[in-house]
């Protein structure tokens, strides 16, 4: 079976959030299984752009409304990731050095995708399997369908996983020009709320829509930023599977970017090393417990929240609990975490920005992670968690309450609470301080250990999506 993947991010390539987890990881899965396997993603012009070999493989030009582009189609030439990745170089559009935000980003994403489609629609054969994921790429299944030049892609299955229902890149139609020619009857399903709405389109569309977790499908039927009727309409060929997580990057037995590696029968003293050395760093007292958080610093985490639960926390629990953040967001955020930070003395240090190895000595240092999103369609940072043998503290939501069972339940190993608000985050940080000064050690350690012995592998998963694909393949 050959599968191409067709994703605005892709780790280690270009990274921002857990859909770059997802599709650095999944593809490498479902090649391991005996997929051929293909990922294109845009050309951003990133590190790994600069420190790996690539060769052109397809050189072709499309317009943009009244505008030509000239774009390259390169391929990595080593396989360095375990799957071929083709990288789609547009000058003047997508050759930036980050990823989002830019003022073109309509224009960015769709030319990405009018790319893609021209440069599969000229390879002599088809693909078994077209995967899109979120809206960036939520236009091809419409334009496999109903866009004249790609007729022959017609019989071609495709699959769009929704990452997050929140972003969905809709654009006024005032700017259809932009759109290569399609048959205007089947316009209305571009349209949802009086605007072109890409990621509606791709559920209308696509031949499957995957959420990446059961939950988060679920409780997209009820919230979902609007598509709730339409996903519900569509539920006959939607399937939540729950995300994974690369178990080999993601090992504290062998991850190069901790100071101590350890497993679960070293799990005592690699902690405490790791520990000791991330206290060192932010200048924080290593004999109390650490309740960290890593994520973008926006509301849909919760992030907003975090001044005031680390005030209170901090007043209620006085010289009892130590807070680190790392993260980067919504400017008013950041400025509350930084006010913050100069009124609570020695316990609570933050670092802005987004830094990977940072994030992997916060996990391995780490007694606790924070995580009160108001959304989380899977996360994957509580995962990350469990497997270096720090204790999870989440709201009961999305992927979060599919992965994380309360200590308080059978064969307990992490901390849940109900609601996105303060009191209830308070509480729950009581009961993880609790927890850590109780006497019976053993306790702790008994979970520490259980968590990382937890199989969250891809394996599973990409099986799942294998299952989806064979089931629209005559």
């Amino acid at each position: 079976m050959e599968v191409l993947h067709v994703s605005a991010e892709c780790y280690p390539v270009a990274k921002v959030g857990g859909l770059g987890d997802v599709v650095g990881a999944l593809p490498k899965y479902q090649a391991q299984a005996g997929c051929y396997v293909k990922v294109a993603i845009p050309g951003y012009k990133t590190r790994f752009w600069e420190n790996h070999e690539f060769e052109i493989v397809h050189q072709a030009g499309l317009y943009l409304g009244p505008h030509w582009y000239h774009f390259n189609i390169w391929k990595e030439k080593n396989n360095t990731l375990g799957f071929d990745l083709y990288l789609v170089d547009i000058p003047g559009l997508l050759d930036t050095d980050g990823v989002y935000g830019y003022y073109n980003d309509t224009e960015r994403f769709l030319a990405f995708q009018v790319a893609v489609l021209d440069w599969v629609n000229d390879w002599r054969h088809t693909p078994d399997v077209i995967h899109c994921h979120d809206h960036h790429t939520g236009l091809i299944p419409f334009l496999m369908s109903h866009g004249y030049k790609y007729e022959r892609l017609r019989s071609v299955p495709s699959v769009i996983t929704i990452h997050n229902a929140q972003y969905q890149g809709q654009f006024g139609w005032d700017r259809q020009y932009l759109l290569p020619s399609f048959d205007s009857w089947k316009g209305g399903l571009l349209d949802w709320a009086g605007a072109i709405n890409p990621l509606a389109a791709g559920i209308k569309c696509a031949w499957r829509v995957t959420t990446v977790s059961p939950s988060y499908l679920e409780e997209l039927f009820n919230s979902a930023a609007g598509l709730e009727s339409l996903i519900s309409h569509e539920r006959a060929k939607c399937v939540g599977i729950l995300n994974g997580i690369d178990s080999k990057v993601w090992d504290p037995g062998a991850d190069p970017m901790i100071p101590a590696n350890y497993n679960a029968r070293t799990l005592a003293a690699g902690k405490e090393a790791n520990k000791q050395a991330l206290c060192r760093e932010f200048g924080l007292d290593p004999s109390l417990p650490l309740i960290s958080f890593i994520g973008r610093l926006v509301g849909e985490k919760g992030a907003d929240l975090l001044p005031e639960v680390i005030g209170r926390s901090l007043y209620e629990l006085p010289g009892r609990v130590n807070f680190l953040v790392l993260g980067s967001g919504e400017p008013h955020v950041e400025w509350s975490l930084q006010q913050t930070r100069q009124y609570v003395g020695d316990h609570f240090n933050i670092y802005i920005g987004y830094n990977e190895a940072l994030s992997h000595r916060i996990y391995a240092g780490s007694d606790f992670l924070l995580m009160p999103s108001r959304v989380e369609p899977c996360g994957l940072n509580q995962l990350y968690a469990l497997r270096y043998g720090t204790v999870p503290i989440v709201r009961s939501t999305g992927g979060l309450r599919d992965t994380v069972t309360d200590i308080g339940d059978k064969n307990g190993f992490g901390i849940r609470f109900i609601h996105a608000a303060v009191w209830d985050i308070c509480r729950a940080i009581g009961r993880a301080v609790s927890l850590y000064e109780d006497q019976e050690v053993i306790t702790l350690q008994h979970i520490r250990q259980y968590s990382m012995q937890l199989d969250h592998s891809w394996d599973s998963a990409a099986q799942e999506y294998l299952n989806v694909y064979n089931s629209m393949i005559p």
